[in-house]
C-alpha cells in the first residue's frame, strides 16, 4: 500500500466518523452516544465555584486593608515615638531652666557672671525650642486645669483667671510636659 493510498484511507475513515457523530445523520431512534449529562449539576457547580471565588476576593481585599491599616498605625506610632522620645530628658532639663531663671532674678545686674548665666539660659531655651519644647506662660489667661496647676488664690486677679505664675509650664510638640504652677483669682 502506498503512502497516498494510506492518506486517502485515513480521510475516508475521518469522513465516516464525522458522519456517524453528526446529529443530522442520527436523528432516528438509533443514537450513537447516550447523553446522561445533567446541565443543572454543572450550573450549580459553576455557581458554587463563583461564590468561592467571590469570597476569596473579599477575603483578600479585607486582608489587604488590614495590612494597610497596620502599616499606617506603625508609621504613626513610629512618628509619635520620635516626637516624644525626648520627653523624659526635656522634663529633667526644665529644672536647669528654673535654676538659671532664679539665678538671673537674684543676680546683680552689673555682675559679669550674671550676663554669662543669661546667655546660658538663652542658649538652653533656644535648644529646647528647636526640639519642640515650648513655654506655657498663662498670666492673665483663663484658668485651664489641663495646662495649669492652681496652688493658691490671687486676690488681685479676676475670677477663674490666672493671676501670678509661680513656675512656667512647658509642652513638647503640643503635649504637656509640666503644668504651670499658678495662683488663680476667685
Amino acid at each position: 500500500m502506498s503512502e497516498q493510498d494510506n492518506v486517502e484511507q485515513n480521510e475516508s475513515v475521518l469522513e465516516e466518523t464525522m458522519k456517524e457523530f453528526d446529529p443530522k445523520n442520527n436523528a432516528d431512534d438509533e443514537t450513537t452516544i447516550e447523553n446522561e449529562i445533567d446541565i443543572d449539576v454543572f450550573k450549580s457547580r459553576i455557581a458554587e465555584l463563583e461564590g468561592e471565588v467571590q469570597q476569596a476576593k473579599e477575603t483578600t481585599a479585607r486582608a489587604n486593608a488590614e495590612a494597610y491599616n497596620a502599616q499606617k498605625r506603625m508609621e504613626q506610632e513610629a512618628d509619635k515615638s520620635k516626637k516624644f522620645a525626648l520627653q523624659k530628658f526635656a522634663k529633667e532639663l526644665l529644672e536647669v531652666v528654673d535654676n538659671l531663671e532664679r539665678a538671673i532674678e537674684n543676680a546683680d545686674a552689673n555682675d559679669p557672671v550674671a550676663e554669662g548665666v543669661q546667655l546660658t539660659h538663652k542658649a538652653l531655651l533656644s535648644v529646647l525650642t528647636k526640639n519642640g519644647v515650648e513655654a506655657v506662660d498663662p498670666e492673665g489667661e483663663k484658668f485651664n486645669a489641663d495646662f495649669h496647676e492652681a496652688v493658691g488664690i490671687d486676690e488681685e486677679a479676676e475670677a477663674d483667671t490666672v493671676g501670678t505664675v509661680l513656675q512656667k509650664g512647658y509642652s513638647l510638640n503640643g503635649r504637656l510636659l509640666r503644668p504651670a504652677m499658678v495662683r488663680v483669682g476667685q
